[in-house]
């Protein structure tokens, strides 16, 4: 029995829409490799994950050292080197004072955690999110999730949750269509609205994406965080940064809030953090860490001594190749190009983001941008069978997304804005 036939019968796959799967045998770099030995420009990376490149060596060898030496032994019932060591590095490139981290295996487990502690630390139970955010798929995670499409079919969600507008400049949601600097102001004086209006005065935390992946790449305005930081301290709030997408060189910085000048009170991430390696962690300052009590939390496989080499040899690869900087010049050339495209190609209504985390939004109608979610599942489609890989996103899957690993190369992002760029003319010409 073939793979595709043992998917078919044996692994749940109903949540997936596609028409032909690519069966993945191997990678190397930007490029994946089917089973028949079909090449692939991935401009996908495993949903942002393989940021440092698929089959990059110098990670595999740290984690089969490692591997060797001691595969589990529960990192919080016991001290493990590599765990410790992983700890201090992070501590060394989170911005501000930012400290003391717990591991898990997940964004979604980070996430939970990190609204675990900010109660714990607060002593207050209600939280603030943002409309078409996506922060994963437990049940806790969801109920903080602004984007129905992931929802359905789940509810009712954990009460004590509110949210705010998301500063989706491009279709402002109060009407600053197009103004960008009005736009965040507007959305950051409602995060101080909701929280006075839709909470019950114990508001503990307000969590958010930098930059939004699941919700198509929507990348606030500059002002935008430290006006809502502000108003955060004002009403006691913590700032949860949920960088699990954004994060390790994602969008030109190691952090994506790192745009914006703010310090969050907690950092979550995982996909990048060990390209590939399960793992995921929240990072805070040390008073906050320091609220957990003996019983308030734990993970038998977070902090894998495995998972931890390879994120160690993941950050020094990074820091050796510059890859968030290689990330910011290379994205604005890819944005460049397709801005220069929009032009003269009417199917697309806007091209944001930042770095190599890249959303170009397709509409069906220039005059209403109704939205372009059938252009968007053809392109994608389109792509597949001429050996790109991307993502498509949005509330209602009409945003390509380009999120390739950031040791990609310049010819291949070419090849990635040429194959888009003659989609987008088939569907046209269709």
């Amino acid at each position: 029995m073939g793979v595709k036939e043992q998917y078919r019968d044996y692994v749940m796959t109903g949540f997936v829409k596609r028409v032909e799967p690519v069966v993945a045998d191997h990678g190397d770099g930007a490029l994946l490799y089917d089973v028949d030995g079909t090449e692939y420009v991935d401009s996908f990376a495993g949903i942002s994950v393989t940021n440092a490149g698929h089959g990059n060596r110098k990670i595999i060898e740290a984690a089969k050292a490692q591997a060797d030496k001691l595969v589990h032994a529960c990192s919080y019932v016991y001290f493990v080197e590599t765990v410790g060591e992983l700890a201090e590095k992070l501590a060394e490139i989170t911005p501000g004072d930012l400290q003391k981290t717990f591991f898990c295996n997940s964004g979604a487990e980070a996430n939970e955690g990190a609204m675990r502690l900010a109660k714990r630390f607060t002593g207050k139970m209600e939280l603030v999110a943002l409309e078409s955010s996506f922060h994963g798929r437990t049940y806790a995670t969801l109920s903080i999730t602004g984007n129905s499409g992931r929802k359905m079919g789940g509810s009712p969600y954990m009460p004590g949750v509110a949210f705010a507008p998301t500063p989706y400049c491009y279709r402002c949601p109060l009407g600053h269509d197009g103004d960008p600097e009005k736009c965040g102001i507007a959305c950051a004086e409602r995060v101080m609205e909701v929280i006075r209006l839709h909470l019950s005065g114990s508001g503990c935390a307000f969590i958010a994406e930098p930059v939004m992946g699941e919700g198509g790449i929507i990348a606030p305005p500059d002002g935008y965080f430290k006006a809502v930081k502000k108003i955060l301290e004002n009403e006691g709030v913590l700032f949860i940064a949920d960088e699990v997408q954004s994060g390790f060189g994602r969008t030109g910085k190691f952090f994506a809030i790192e745009h914006y000048g703010v310090v969050p009170d907690i950092i979550t991430m995982a996909k990048g953090i060990a390209d590939g390696w399960p793992l995921g962690a929240f990072i805070s300052r040390a008073e906050i860490a320091d609220s957990f009590q003996p019983g308030d939390h734990l993970s038998t496989f977070g902090g894998n001594p495995v998972s931890c080499a390879a994120a160690i040899a993941n950050i020094a690869f990074h820091q050796e190749e510059d890859l968030a900087g290689n990330a910011l010049r290379k994205g604005a050339k890819v944005q460049e190009a397709l801005k220069e495209l929009a032009k003269t190609q009417p199917l697309i209504g806007d091209v944001r983001g930042k770095g190599l985390m890249i959303g170009v939004e397709l509409i069906a109608d220039p005059q209403t941008k109704s939205y372009g979610t059938a252009a968007a599942g053809f392109v994608r489609e389109y792509c597949l069978q001429h050996n790109v890989l991307i993502g498509v996103g949005g509330n209602f899957g009409n945003v390509l997304r380009l999120q390739p690993p950031l040791v990609i190369t310049e010819q291949q992002l070419e090849t990635v804005v040429s194959t888009v760029a003659d989609g987008l003319k088939a569907f046209a010409a269709r």
